[in-house]
């Protein structure tokens, strides 16, 4: 079992092997942060189920900076990863880079107050049979090919995709890791976070871009 603080972003989600960019503004968030660096420990950035509390209305910069704004209830499976700090400007607000690395699942809160620290454990993929590898890295090559296809127009995905660093992702690293580059709606990508193989990953991604014309 292992402490995460929790980032709670509406539809936000985000997946192992990506990067997410971040601004941080509200005090809490920014001592979530601060706590992250000083400590070397996870972050995680969840999706949002609800409003909890909203956030005041018409708030300057100057007030959103000294104030928390709205209170959101996370989904319980997210993505977590160690915090780069980029940028701080002098009125306080970071831009920080997050490298996600592994997902965890949330069990319950240690910690409410400045911010959220959540009991979680590792959420994993059912064990792969030295059976499916073919099958795997057979999907991992449909998937790439269509898009290679599709993105014949847009340049900088479309030679990422040729590039060694993607060729050599195993087929399991790949399942996640090509949604950093591909947006859907925010439930379908926590549906797909929560998936449990990357053969159902992919195959679901597939079928997705087929059906595209």
């Amino acid at each position: 079992m292992v402490k995460i603080p929790v980032f709670p972003i509406p539809n936000c989600v985000t997946f192992p092997g990506t990067t997410f960019p971040l601004h941080v503004f509200e005090p809490r968030y920014r001592s979530m942060i601060d706590y992250c660096l000083e400590n070397d420990v996870l972050l995680g950035i969840a999706h949002t189920q609800k409003v909890v509390r909203d956030a005041k209305p018409d708030q300057s910069l100057e007030d959103a900076l000294q104030s928390n704004q709205a209170t959101y209830k996370p989904f319980p499976v997210f993505s977590a990863g160690r915090c780069e700090l980029i940028k701080t400007l002098d009125d306080g607000r970071l831009y920080l880079q997050v490298h996600m690395e592994s997902r965890f699942l949330a069990l319950g809160e240690e910690q409410t107050l400045p911010f959220t620290i959540c009991r979680c454990e590792a959420f994993v993929d059912r064990p792969i049979e030295p059976s499916q590898s073919e099958e795997l890295n057979l999907l991992k090559e449909k998937v790439t090919t269509r898009l290679l296809a599709m993105t014949s127009g847009v340049p900088d995905i479309h030679n990422l995709l040729k590039s060694e660093k993607w060729t050599s992702k195993s087929a399991s690293d790949f399942s996640f890791a090509i949604f950093g580059l591909l947006q859907f709606e925010p439930e379908l990508q926590q549906d797909i976070l929560e998936m449990t193989s990357a053969k159902e990953r992919m195959n679901y991604l597939l079928g997705m871009l087929n059906k595209k014309p």
